[in-house]
């Protein structure tokens, strides 16, 4: 595999790039059709996710330098840090950085957040579908050396490991595109306003942790076995139970309103 789509004279333009732009538009033009249901104006989608884009490209990117400093950057220029066209970006720091993104955007334009947030919902799903394409494509975020007639083999030198491994991006990529239906699904049937987003963090914190176990890329764990991805899907899981079941009480004490 070639990470590498096309060259512009001194350009190099990567799968990885394409395909995490192929996402955010596919997403944004699905989350600004999604949203008439409850009442948003799709331009104030299209303008929050340009804000959500940021946010979500400067908190994945804070993570897995903060992350991989050690490995990555104590020893190469201080541009590199900025050189994200090469792949290194850390899905959970995008997460954080694009809710921040999304509750500024939210109270300077005055929109309802929580419906804002389930407009927005299965769109993440379908970008990190477009995302986990681009990290196989790119040769990182790769599993555990397998035996399994699953398993693939990256070009000599991508990764540390000489034969075939779990193509755990290829996993995640399926799961997520899964998640995607169900909450496209899940929104038309929403109940309160939230629900759909919670749903996601749950899903997706599940999804999530079952695939760290084939996981190959990563130098330490915790306690023996868990890898930094689960200990924060444990928190996200967390975070999504207590914001269903604090908007679906709010919901039960308005006499089952969305709002």
């Amino acid at each position: 595999m070639d990470p590498i789509a096309f060259r512009l004279g001194p350009l190099t333009v990567h799968w990885y790039g394409v395909l995490i732009v192929c996402g955010f538009v596919a997403g944004l033009w699905l989350a600004s059709r999604r949203c008439l249901r409850d009442g948003l104006a799709p331009e104030a989608v299209a303008d929050g996710g340009v804000w959500i884009l940021v946010g979500a490209i400067v908190g994945a990117r804070i993570f897995h330098v903060v992350m991989y400093w050690e490995t990555d950057f104590a020893r190469r220029p201080v541009w590199e840090i900025f050189a994200i066209w090469h792949g290194g970006l850390v899905y959970y720091g995008g997460l954080l950085g694009g809710a921040l993104a999304t509750v500024l955007y939210a109270r300077q334009r005055n929109v309802p957040l929580w419906k804002l947030a389930d407009a927005f919902a299965p769109s993440i799903a379908l970008g990190q579908f477009f995302g986990r394409i681009g990290c196989f494509l790119q040769g990182c975020c790769y599993g555990r050396p397998t035996t399994l007639a699953c398993g693939v083999r990256f070009p000599e030198g991508t990764t540390p490991h000489a034969g075939a491994v779990h193509p755990t991006q290829l996993y995640e990529a399926a799961l997520n595109l899964a998640l995607f239906g169900f909450l496209a699904w899940q929104y038309r049937r929403k109940r309160f306003a939230g629900e759909t987003f919670a749903c996601y963090l749950v899903g997706y914190a599940v999804l999530r942790f079952c695939v760290e176990f084939f996981r190959g890329d990563y130098e330490g764990r915790y306690l023996g076995w868990a890898t930094p991805g689960q200990v924060t899907s444990m928190v996200v899981l967390a975070a999504g139970l207590v914001l269903w079941w604090r908007r679906s009480g709010r919901s039960t004490a308005a006499g089952g309103a969305v709002e």
